[in-house]
């Protein structure tokens, strides 16, 4: 996928059919002018019609983002021209819809190819989808709503939350947090806002599909959840974008809030293109017995540096972390996990599964914080690492910082390279070279992919196949 000529496919090895394509953006109702500055913060806030609350916070958020300098550390970040992406385009000048038939034909034209309105009928609870920065389609099934779900964009919860939003939103990722929270924050738009009543548990997943159609377009999706008490839900996304010769930025924020007993399960499975970098802060508040899962595949994007966090901040409250990476050529994927023990009697596990090819890098990352008045805590970590040639890489980077004297926490790391003997094994058995690979890359991320729901554990393998075989290289 290094060039445009070297597309390759879910079904016959033409990545560019299924998820590569683009449309014109010729159609678009409104987009700024390239690059940011104050004007521009001001301009997003007026397309929106937002109070003066909101218009203050992008301006106090631009201003960090101004003084905090480009991270140092971690993949290198110094190549990205701000003053070279469009913050904001708006796709249609019709509002989002509620009805599938609405939609603006070239829209529905792309989500259609993706599959999106059949996954919708057949597998979620509701569905949202975000074409650039508006979304401009969501749905929530009735029984849903009448039990007082809500399941919105952001921009909506704006306007028809607003009481709401403004109690959470910043509060579990500030603006001062990193420049690329603070980035988001000034520039938004679009995202999820998630709202589960009291004891209320949605058996259906929840559903939303963003997607970066033009190019050098930045998507700055903001995206909040607050669990009740004792209820639950699963939350799910999907990442693609066209493959362009130039760069393109995504930079969202995730913001959960799990209240006593709740329980929160973030899925992503991210296929960006290998022109994105995608820069991605996730945190959630967990408190007491509540439970947040998070669980993060990653095969695509140029660069990749995503971090979900856990604050256990209640007793009895259970954090988890797991994670898969798939590096291969030119690509960089940073990842890992955070969690912090805040409380007595909490519990948590991160798992990193990474593979790496040509010359890919896979970097686990992780931090585990113990604090002194944390009583009875137990943590569990995990890194394995496969490496598939002698160019591959891998890096691992954990930090643990254990305060209380009672902690019980464990941390393993494993590395493995792809063995001649298990490929001659399977290729004896009549299986290809491609094949054989797949099989074990299979094998070896197998115990993370059996969370995930059906139809995504399905299309993840599939995906993992085409981007571990030969032919993707």
């Amino acid at each position: 996928m290094q060039a445009i000529e070297e597309h390759i496919t879910l079904e016959d090895g033409n990545y560019s059919e299924d998820y590569g394509f683009s449309e014109s953006t010729d159609n678009y109702a409104f987009i700024t002018d390239k690059g940011i500055n104050e004007d521009v913060v001001r301009e997003i806030s007026k397309q929106k019609g937002e109070p003066e609350w909101l218009l203050d916070m992008r301006l106090n958020a631009y201003r960090v983002f101004e003084g905090k300098k480009t991270p140092g550390w971690g993949a290198e970040l110094d190549k990205i021209d701000f003053n070279d992406i469009y913050y904001y385009l708006r796709p249609s000048k019709k509002p989002k819809s509620n009805s599938w038939d609405e939609v603006p034909e070239e829209i529905k034209r792309t989500f259609d190819r993706l599959g999106i309105p059949e996954a919708e009928r057949k597998f979620f609870g509701g569905a949202e989808i975000q074409y650039d920065s508006e979304v401009v389609y969501s749905s929530v099934k009735t029984d849903l709503e009448k039990q007082g779900v809500i399941f919105i964009s952001t921009d909506e919860a704006v306007k028809k939350h607003p009481e709401m939003l403004r109690k959470y939103f910043g509060k579990v990722v500030p603006p001062s947090d990193n420049k690329f929270a603070a980035l988001n924050t000034a520039v938004w738009s679009g995202g999820s806002f998630i709202y589960v009543p009291k004891d209320i548990k949605v058996s259906m997943p929840l559903q939303a599909y963003f997607r970066i159609n033009a190019e050098k377009a930045g998507q700055f999706e903001r995206t909040l959840i607050i669990a009740d008490e004792g209820s639950e839900v699963t939350y799910i996304e999907g990442c693609t974008a066209p493959i362009y010769l130039s760069s393109s930025l995504h930079a969202a924020v995730v913001e959960i809030v799990a209240m006593k007993g709740a329980h929160v399960r973030y899925v992503t499975v991210q296929n960006w293109s290998k022109n994105v970098y995608n820069l991605v802060t996730q945190r959630a508040f967990a408190y007491e017995n509540a439970h947040m899962e998070w669980i993060d595949a990653n095969i695509g994007s140029m660069t990749n540096m995503k971090y979900p966090s856990v604050y256990l901040k209640g007793e009895g409250a259970r954090g988890e972390v797991l994670s898969i990476a798939i590096a291969g050529k030119g690509q960089i994927q940073d990842t890992g996990g955070k969690i912090y023990h805040l409380a007595n009697n909490t519990t948590s596990r991160i798992v990193s599964k990474s593979v790496s090819k040509d010359s890919g890098i896979t970097t686990y990352r992780g931090l585990l914080y113990v604090d002194e008045n944390a009583s009875n805590v137990k943590s569990s970590v995990r890194c394995d690492a496969l490496l598939l040639d002698e160019n591959a890489r891998t890096n691992t980077y954990p930090y643990n910082e254990v305060r209380a004297n009672d902690a019980k926490v464990s941390h393993e790391a494993t590395l493995g390279r792809l063995g001649e003997d298990q490929l001659f094994y399977l290729m004896s058995r009549g299986l290809s070279e491609d094949d054989s690979v797949a099989t074990i890359v299979l094998g070896f991320i197998d115990p993370l992919v059996k969370v995930l729901p059906l139809e995504y554990s399905v299309e993840l393998k599939r995906l993992i196949k085409l981007d571990t075989s030969n032919s993707i290289g």
